[in-house]
């Protein structure tokens, strides 16, 4: 996991993650624990849309076990059963093993924020990410980060579902603020230490820093759905709806950096790539259905040779649509042609078609070509 660390810190320290602890180490990033999650679902579909509920083993998972639930609802969406619920999950919802039916959870817990997406999940049939703050049972502001994911008794229906959750506690303005104060005044009263020397004073052969890590594909799409599901129910020219666009942009733009890690998740969506249209397979792998004004967004925004990060500034400055500086096809016409010509056209995305130009043909293919149309 990524930890700042200060100059006299070495790796290995306190390379722990403090889960639901009283330590918050500062610099930890709560999503790589979904993304260990996810890529645990991904390493289980064995070729199949869902997997397997039986190659789950919630208990035997040290690294996101204790932070986990399993529903069972093969009797049913109405009250799904509670299969497994994991100590440190459990513990910070304040419930016990008495806790066996959705019906049952606490309405202000944490295992709460986690069960109340569990439809989206059945209906969208794809892990959907998720974060937020909320007032905890005990009083205090909660921040935490959740993927749920489905699961299969027979490789097609979804009748299970397994998610993992992450959080902190965050303590309330005027205790943070006594905090700061406190250590202000620390820092104060300590004695100065001499800074020591940058690695780059040693000579122009020193090495250089570690670059930032770069998201994985995994990572980004997790993230485009997490957005995605955060946008749900806004209108479209939200500054959600927008975000949502932009992340499924940049996961557009690293799949193609990727693209057998790519076609590896199509796979194991059970979904194909139509080539007149093959944004439309990552809109569904997003946002979990078919949304063709997405599609056409994305589309018009590659063929703009918009940039990573910059989509949200492209749908401003054009609202979406083409740029209007791009000319429109000009087809030559010489004295003496037919009134009709025939022209070559190619499908750029939904519901959009660029013409190619003028396709040489004889009045037999032109008369063919008219009455197939009725013109």
């Amino acid at each position: 996991m990524d930890i700042v660390r200060g100059p006299n810190e070495q790796p290995g320290d306190d390379d722990r993650e403090g889960v639901g602890g009283d330590v918050l180490v500062v610099g930890t990033d709560e999503r790589r624990m979904h993304v260990r999650a996810y890529n645990h679902w991904v390493s289980l579909l064995g070729g199949r849309p869902c997997p397997l509920i039986d190659a789950l083993d919630p208990a035997g998972i040290a690294d996101f076990g204790p932070n986990s639930v399993l529903l069972d609802f093969t009797d049913g969406h109405d009250d799904g059963v509670i299969r497994f619920l994991g100590h440190a999950l459990r513990d910070e919802s304040g419930t016990d093993s008495s806790i066996v039916r959705l019906s049952q959870v606490p309405p202000r817990s944490l295992l709460s924020r986690l069960t109340d997406h569990y439809m989206q999940i059945i209906a969208n049939r794809a892990p959907i990410g998720f974060e937020a703050e909320f007032v905890g049972h005990r009083g205090f502001p909660m921040l935490y980060r959740g993927i749920l994911m489905p699961f299969s008794s027979d490789g097609d229906t979804i009748d299970y579902l397994y998610g993992v959750i992450n959080w902190k506690e965050v303590v309330d303005t005027a205790t943070q603020s006594a905090l700061a104060a406190e250590l202000a005044e620390s820092r104060r009263a300590a004695p100065r230490r001499p800074i020591p020397a940058a690695a780059w004073a040693d000579g122009p052969s020193a090495a250089l820093g570690e670059p930032a890590a770069t998201p994985s594909l995994t990572e980004r799409l997790v993230e485009a759905r997490r957005l995605a599901d955060a946008a749900r129910g806004t209108a479209e020219t939200s500054a959600a709806s927008i975000a949502a666009l932009a992340g499924a942009y940049d996961f557009l733009l690293a799949t193609e950096r990727d693209s057998v890690g790519y076609a590896a998740m199509l796979v194991g969506a059970g979904l194909t790539v139509d080539p007149r249209a093959p944004v439309e397979a990552l809109v569904r792998l997003v946002f979990g259905d078919t949304a063709e004004a997405h599609a056409r967004t994305l589309a018009r925004a590659h063929r703009a040779g918009v940039g990573e990060g910059e989509l949200g500034d492209w749908i401003e400055r054009t609202a979406g649509r083409p740029a209007a500086a791009t000319p429109a096809m000009v087809v030559p016409m010489a004295p003496g042609d037919d009134a009709y010509v025939l022209l070559l056209g190619r499908a750029v995305d939904a519901g959009s078609v660029e013409i190619l130009g003028r396709v040489d043909a004889g009045p037999g293919e032109i008369d063919a070509a008219r009455r197939q149309l009725g013109a």
